[in-house]
């Protein structure tokens, strides 16, 4: 199989490799994938301004995300299930990110454990979502603390999960028992070397971060049913000041659209969002990222750190989003299709590859580090 030279390929890769219930789940979007194609669209449509003769033969590509420095203007977004895609797969992720310099953020629904993935990763970032569980919401952050944890992001849109019809038509969600599983199996058995490699030997005894009120199951049915009486649709301004007075570290709130939101996040306190629509899983028929990007950017200012995630597939789409107003980008099913095809060492050639698109992006459009790109990068004013 040829060697992917960019996220594309390792996106046909992946399909090739993965049982389709697995690839349809981290590659779909919600209902009819509206805001999933707008938010690559959208993104890959922002004109960039090429300029000559600028003399940036040695950009500075790293920056400094919440205290700690990057070597690119990126981190690892949490992904829900991944050690699912390669045996103990956020471990293998976390030392590719360890090597490339940039952060990586570990889901609440991962395979591997907090402890585990923190011995890998540096620096090592947290994702929480709001549980009906309080207590083991506490215990959660106790445990990512002890573990040298210094940045939490907080997911707050998904207080319901989205309604994403191809896990039903792979038989992920929908089909519960046995005749659930045997779909599974069946699609898993049309893919030996994944059956091999995760579905076999690598099949986890406990599901992470959760594993202690999973009481020792671990089936995905197990897990789906969790997250479903989990989620928390009553959540509100006061839970988040709570996680705040909780959690004396750098926070993140993950999942802002709209500019009234971010303000208030700004007022209650947090140091910084991830302008998101869940990567199109959620609100189908919401903003695209780059299309909400820089009302946000613009109305928080320097109050908070903005990143920004969703559709960014290539070193010129970081390019794009650090025009619109991020200070950063997170990727999250470019890491994931890369582990799947080929684990740690997959992600650390597929960061490899977004830094020289960077890299080349920032020679072309005259910008010697990542703090000069702004507005002034963009072809036409938005």
């Amino acid at each position: 199989m040829t060697k992917p030279i960019c996220v594309a390929d390792y996106r046909e890769q992946a399909k090739a490799r993965l049982p389709r219930f697995l690839f349809d789940y981290v590659d779909g979007g919600a209902n009819a994938e509206t805001t999933l194609r707008a938010n690559v669209a959208d993104l890959q449509a922002v004109p960039l301004r090429q300029r000559i003769l600028a003399g940036t033969d040695h950009p500075d590509l790293s920056t400094i995300l919440f205290g700690q420095q990057c070597a690119l203007p990126l981190a690892l977004a949490p992904i829900g299930l991944a050690g699912m895609y390669a045996r103990r797969g956020e471990t293998q992720a976390a030392r590719a990110a360890k090597a490339a310099g940039v952060p990586f953020t570990l889901s609440t629904v991962s395979v591997c454990a907090i402890e585990e993935v923190a011995k890998a990763a540096s620096p090592f970032w947290f994702q929480l979502y709001m549980i009906r569980d309080r207590g083991l919401m506490r215990a959660l952050l106790a445990q990512a603390k002890a573990a040298g944890c210094t940045t939490l992001v907080f997911t707050v849109d998904m207080p319901v999960a989205g309604i994403r019809y191809r896990d039903y038509r792979s038989g992920l969600a929908g089909a519960p028992g046995l005749a659930g599983s045997l779909r599974r199996v069946a699609q898993a058995a049309m893919h030996p070397r994944w059956a091999w490699d995760v579905g076999l030997h690598g099949r986890p005894h406990h599901l992470g971060n959760i594993a202690p009120v999973l009481e020792g199951r671990t089936g995905l049915e197990d897990f789906f049913a969790w997250m479903g009486g989990n989620f928390d649709p009553a959540i509100s301004w006061a839970d988040l000041e709570a996680v705040r007075r909780e959690w004396d570290g750098a926070l993140i709130i993950k999942g802002i659209l709209d500019v009234e939101d971010a303000r208030g996040v700004a007022a209650m306190g947090a140091d910084g969002i991830v302008v998101s629509n869940h990567g199109g899983r959620q609100l189908d028929g919401a903003m695209s990222t780059a299309t909400a990007l820089p009302a946000i950017a613009d109305a928080v200012g320097d109050a908070l750190t903005v990143l920004a995630d969703g559709g960014v597939r290539s070193g010129i789409d970081i390019v794009r989003m650090l025009a619109l107003g991020a200070k950063g980008v997170l990727i999250g099913r470019a890491w994931v299709y890369a582990l799947s095809c080929g684990g740690e060492a997959a992600v650390a050639h597929m960061l490899g590859r977004l830094q020289a698109e960077l890299r080349a992006a920032m020679i072309l459009t005259g910008n010697r580090s990542v703090a000069q790109i702004d507005r002034s990068t963009l072809a036409r004013p938005i």
